[in-house]
This record gives C-alpha cells, sequence and structure tokens, in this order.
C-alpha cells in the first residue's frame, strides 16, 4: 500500500469513528440531520456518501438518491417527493442530489420553464426556513471540480464496464456546458445562501483529499457529539465451539472458489 493511501485510510478511520459519534448523539438526542451534496457529475458525490456511512449502523442513516419526477410526480407541489425523506428523530439523511436539481441541471438541460426555474428560486429560502425553523440540522455542500479532472473521470467511467452506468445521457449532453452550469451555481448559492442553511464549496480535484476535509467539516458544523463508542467485553463461551449444522434440506451454495 502506498504511502498516501496508507495515510488516507488511516485518517478515515478516525473520521469513522468521529461519524459513529455523531450517530450516536443523534440517536441520543433525537436531532435531525440532513446534508445535501451537489455537483457536477463525477464531481464524487457518490463516493464520499459512500465514505461516510462506510462504517455507521444502517439503520441510522438513509441515502436518498431520487431519479427524475414520474408523471404523477410532475404535477405535484416540487417539494412534495421531497418532504417525505426528510428525517425522523435520531436520523442522518444524506440526499445525493436534491429539489437543487432545478435550479442547475434543470433549467441547463431545459428540463423546466424559466417561469418554473424563477418560482422555485424564490421559494426555496423560505422552504429551508421552515426545515431549520423545525430543528432539521441542514448542510449543504457543492463539491467542485475542474473540466479537465472531470473529462478524466468521464473518460476513466466510459472504460470500466463496472462504471459505465454512471455515465448519463443527461451526463454526457452536459459535457457542453461546464460555463453555464458554473454560472447557474453560482446564482443559485448567491440567492439561497442563508445563516440556517449555508452553501459551502469543497475542492473535489482530488477526490481522497476533498472527503477528507469535507467530512472534517461536517463535523465541525455539528453541536457537540462527542459520544464514545463504548468498549465491549465477550465473556468466554460455554462448551467447546460448535459448527453450523444445518438441515439435510437445505441446498447449500456450491464452493466454486
Amino acid at each position: 500500500m502506498a504511502k498516501n493511501d496508507k495515510r488516507y485510510r488511516e485518517t478515515m478511520e478516525e473520521l469513522q469513528i468521529e461519524l459513529a459519534g455523531l450517530h450516536r448523539w443523534l440517536k441520543r438526542s433525537g436531532k435531525r440531520l440532513m446534508v445535501i451534496f451537489e455537483g457536477r457529475d463525477a464531481a464524487g458525490k457518490g463516493g464520499t456518501i459512500k465514505a461516510i456511512t462506510e462504517s455507521m449502523d444502517t439503520r441510522g442513516y438513509r441515502i436518498v438518491a431520487l431519479s427524475k419526477p414520474d408523471e404523477r410526480e410532475a404535477t405535484q407541489w416540487y417539494f412534495q417527493r421531497y418532504v417525505e425523506h426528510l428525517p425522523s428523530a435520531g436520523e442522518f439523511v444524506l440526499f445525493d442530489r436534491s429539489w437543487y436539481n432545478r435550479a442547475v441541471v434543470e433549467p441547463a438541460m431545459g428540463f423546466c420553464t424559466k417561469d418554473q426555474y424563477e418560482a422555485f428560486m424564490q421559494t426555496v429560502p423560505t422552504f429551508e426556513k421552515l426545515l431549520t425553523d423545525d430543528g432539521i440540522i441542514l448542510m449543504k455542500y457543492w463539491l467542485a471540480v475542474d473540466q479537465e479532472e472531470q473529462e478524466q473521470r468521464f473518460a476513466s467511467r466510459a472504460k470500466d464496464p463496472l462504471k459505465r452506468w454512471k455515465l448519463s445521457p443527461v451526463d454526457l449532453a452536459s459535457r457542453g456546458k461546464y460555463a453555464e452550469i458554473g454560472h447557474l451555481r453560482d446564482v443559485m448559492i448567491e440567492r439561497t445562501h442563508q445563516p440556517s442553511s449555508p452553501w459551502f464549496v469543497a475542492d473535489f480535484n482530488d477526490q481522497k483529499r476533498g472527503r477528507i476535509n469535507l467530512i472534517r467539516h461536517l463535523l465541525e458544523q455539528i453541536p457537540r457529539h462527542d459520544e464514545t463508542v463504548p468498549k465491549v467485553k465477550l465473556g468466554p463461551l460455554k462448551g467447546k465451539p460448535r459448527h453450523e449444522k444445518v438441515t439435510d434440506k437445505a441446498l447449500w451454495v456450491p464452493n466454486t472458489y
């Protein structure tokens, strides 16, 4: 293992222990935490979410990554399909993209009208203020990546059969809109940055560095969460360890490896 990789894994392990403490604090206090991850395609949103949740109790967090609205959802209040995914007491919800699709992706790709865009931009500060006034801790991150680096990641995905699913038609179409998306992002931040729900931008040209910086920042922004992971003492087994004996009616998976 390269020195930098070893340092990354050691640092990430330390942060994941702190994240476990954060999770315990949320559960004990009943607080609700919601983190929005936005950014260009291939910026590293999914990988960061995986890094955060890798060692967390799956019962304490939810990942929300909604596809485009269906015919029924398209007729609803824009925020309606997101509301059902808001955190309950003790929950940590991570949004892999969010309602901010309407601030950047949709206008860039022509998926919404100018009136729909403007209505969203006027409404979203009030909507988020309602959430934070009700006690939800709302964090918003934009993962920034230069176009040259983004193109390298696209090329890597195109070559790897296990990653090609990450390249959607919208991803490919957005390649020619780098500047336009950057302008829409800036307008979004300027109009929706509030003291109760500010925007934070993280440099993700180096994804490992970006993950560590973002997770450290997230932990620093949350109120007291210095919950230690309790030690567990395993007593001795009674009797000799037993083999796994399963009824003969069970069908075993062939041992092919």
